[in-house]
């Protein structure tokens, strides 16, 4: 990080002298630097105008998210649900991230029963009793808003409702560690924690990321690990918090087509995702 002076116009662009704006948090973060711990790097924090952005594509995400919950139920294919989230998307100037991104070929990922996630929409129809996550990520004017949720399709077994719930209490655990200078750890070590107290496993292979200018950003965020490790966190740092959570083992296998991945125990996985924002007393949640 250069170096200013007191009174320079801070380095975030927000027109406000150093001095009464990142200066004492820069400092605190050198000071923690000093000590070996993960800091982020100014890449990291988005400015205000950038956080609007991202805000509007994360609103556009859910409004697609809240569309297929209209519409979605036993016997709707699943290629059905991709052309909603397309049509939804490019309906409102926009486009959807997955869609020819490293090749893969559809506009959202739809993850059946034991599929952790990157699920390709086909002809497969949703069963009665499937569980099936729908993952969206939205680009409007150049940001990124990503979110997804977990459905139920008609008369879901109690084993698995049970897991959809747990799994979105994670994400909600989760979240309520995001505040400034705790850390990432902080965040994993509640996810996993709490799906440890129900028999449950956390993926390891997998986790939320910073978001917002590209698709995929730093931070990693990993749902399990230890507390007060990891990166520390700071106001208007962006990301997604997005736990799998397992019956079974917490292992995974990609499939041949290099995207589906699914447990390796065959048994279900479920997985609820949000884009958060850091605050400078707390978090926002972008997709809510």
């Amino acid at each position: 990080m250069s170096k200013l002076s007191r009174n320079d116009a801070c380095w975030c662009g927000s027109g406000i002298k150093y001095k009464k704006c990142h200066m004492d948090q820069d400092e605190r973060l050198e000071t923690l630097a000093l000590q070996g711990i993960p800091i982020p790097d100014r890449t990291m924090i988005k400015t205000e105008e950038q956080i609007q952005g991202i805000a509007a594509a994360c609103q556009l995400s859910k409004k697609i998210l809240d569309i297929v919950s209209e519409k979605i139920g036993p016997g709707v294919r699943t290629i059905d649900i991709d052309q909603w989230v397309y049509d939804y998307t490019v309906m409102h100037g926009a486009y959807p991230a997955p869609l020819n991104y490293r090749g893969y070929p559809r506009s959202t990922c739809t993850s059946i029963n034991e599929v952790v996630c990157h699920g390709i929409p086909d002809e497969t129809p949703l069963l009665e009793g499937d569980i099936v996550n729908v993952d969206v990520t939205t680009i409007l004017d150049g940001y990124y808003g990503d979110m997804s949720r977990m459905f139920l399709i008609g008369d879901v077994s109690p084993e698995a409702r049970h897991l959809v719930k747990v799994a979105w209490e994670c994400m909600h655990i989760g979240i309520e560690q995001v505040k400034p200078f705790n850390r990432i750890g902080d965040i994993g070590y509640s996810i996993e924690q709490h799906a440890r107290r129900h028999n449950y496993s956390t993926v390891q292979d997998f986790g939320g990321h910073g978001v917002g200018l590209e698709f995929h950003e730093d931070p990693f965020v990993q749902h399990f690990g230890v507390r007060e490790s990891g990166m520390v966190l700071v106001p208007n740092m962006v990301f997604t918090i997005e736990p799998m959570i397992n019956q079974g083992t917490h292992r995974v296998k990609t499939l041949a087509d290099g995207w589906t991945t699914v447990t390796a125990d065959g048994k279900l996985t479920a997985q609820w995702e949000h884009t958060v924002r850091v605050t400078n007393n707390g978090v926002e949640i972008l997709t809510a």
